[in-house]
C-alpha cells in the first residue's frame, strides 16, 4: 500500500514537491515544516503525531 503524496500543506496551502520536507500523520494529512512546528508535531485534524514524510526518489 503506497502513501498518498499530497502536493500542498493542508494548513497554509504551500506547494510541496516530492523532495520537499513535509510531515504526515497516520491518516496521511500533510503539512509543511513551519505549520508542523506551530502545532508541536500534532495533527490539527486528528490529534495524531506528525512525522517526516519519506522522500520520493
Amino acid at each position: 500500500m503506497a502513501l498518498e503524496m499530497k502536493k500542498n500543506c493542508q494548513t497554509c496551502n504551500t506547494a510541496l514537491q516530492g523532495d520537499s520536507e513535509a510531515y504526515i500523520c497516520v491518516h496521511e494529512c500533510t503539512f509543511c515544516s513551519p505549520c508542523t512546528e506551530s502545532t508541536n508535531h500534532v495533527c490539527p485534524n486528528c490529534g495524531g503525531e506528525l512525522v517526516r514524510r519519506p522522500k520520493k526518489k
